[in-house]
């Protein structure tokens, strides 16, 4: 085992990790289980998994930006009263004690000694001293860039380290990717992503401009925001958009994967015409664009019937290369907005026998 690695964990692993401390809590309050720091290189995601959790369970949701607070907006102001001196707390915090939450500690590695001294008694004992005492139910979880990022840490203190779970975000391309396509990001997005996954994030200096825009799972997000607000702009529009959320030579590469993905509108003919000529792509980036376009139309309302789309998404994906099918039948069920019911149309068809047939091996070493 790699001991620099083996705190290093997928975007699942750590929303696991969340649930599971968040529910322990719920159900045995008196256990001193510890917060939670997440380290990992900006836009890789933490502060959307920490909220989607809190979402997911339906519960509150805190987020402190400690690297815009004062050491006072943390501790309270200090009020001179008749039996003493006494501390004003931030109403931002929960007062109901009944309530439960994610109250998120976000970027506590950017922030100064004062501020990170000042959150010592929260973290370690749920409370800010005899005035504020932090309500059972929530679940304190920080978060923090790397100091080897380059985007202003500092050394956390051996005293604050100690009061913490420590886990380490990875990049992490198959857990995006299942993200991506049940978020609906653009297709050419997801599309260029399966072709050349590398390109999900690169902060390597020799090839980017960090004071630029560079790739991370956050900018190819808004990407895929601006293609879908800019459908049918021309280049001149798209260019200064892409480039400057993702780089120069990625965004130019995604230009140019969406133009290819652009011309796959007629998968549309081949899946609702049982006439029409199945033609699938020989080039292999042309071919992921093809696999995400046809997903993409198989579950659209706005396209023929249901009836029509699955028939064609058969009589198409029978004819592909083992590896290009399973993946489109693997991304068919993890887009579908119906879940389990929409896959039961998937797998009840009279086709799908005579698919598994042929591509059946490929799914499962995919599905492994």
């Amino acid at each position: 085992m790699n001991l620099d690695t083996c705190n290093r964990i997928t975007a699942k692993q750590l929303n696991d990790i969340i649930s599971f401390s968040l529910e322990t809590r719920w159900d045995n309050p008196d256990e001193r289980l510890p917060a939670i720091m997440v380290w990992g290189p900006p836009g890789v995601g933490k502060s959307a998994i920490v909220r989607s959790v809190a979402e997911a369970h339906g519960c509150g949701f805190i987020d402190l930006r400690l690297a815009q607070m004062e050491a006072i907006d943390i501790k309270g102001l200090p009020v001179p009263e008749e039996d003493g001196v006494h501390w004003k707390i931030s109403s931002t915090y929960p007062r109901d004690q009944k309530s439960r939450g994610i109250l998120f500690l976000d970027e506590l590695s950017a922030c100064d000694r004062t501020i990170q001294t000042a959150a010592y008694e929260l973290i370690l004992d749920r409370r800010l001293g005899e005035d504020y005492h932090l309500p059972d139910g929530w679940l304190i979880v920080a978060a923090g860039n790397r100091i080897e990022d380059g985007a202003s840490a500092v050394a956390m203190s051996s005293a604050l380290a100690n009061r913490f779970l420590h886990v380490e975000l990875a990049y992490d391309v198959q857990s995006w990717h299942e993200w991506a396509v049940k978020s609906d990001l653009h297709g050419a997005v997801v599309g260029l992503l399966q072709f050349k996954p590398q390109l999900l994030a690169d902060m390597n200096e020799d090839k980017q401009n960090l004071e630029r825009g560079f790739p991370t799972p956050r900018s190819w997000e808004r990407a895929s925001v601006m293609l879908h607000r800019l459908e049918g702009k021309d280049d001149a529009i798209l260019t200064p958009f892409l480039c400057g959320l993702l780089g120069n030579a990625t965004g130019l590469e995604l230009l140019s994967f969406y133009h290819i993905y652009d011309e796959m509108r007629r998968v549309v003919e081949m899946m609702l015409d049982p006439k029409a000529e199945i033609s699938i792509p020989k080039d292999q980036g042309k071919r992921y664009a093809f696999c995400t376009a046809l997903c993409k139309v198989l579950w659209d309302k706005d396209k023929g019937t249901q009836e029509e789309r699955l028939n064609g998404f058969f009589r198409i994906s029978i004819e592909m290369p083992s590896d290009f099918a399973a993946m489109s039948m693997l991304d068919a069920m993890n887009s579908n907005p119906n879940g389990a019911e929409s896959n039961m149309l998937i797998v009840k068809h009279k086709k799908y026998a005579e698919w598994l047939k042929k591509h059946g091996k490929a799914l499962r070493g995919r599905a492994s």
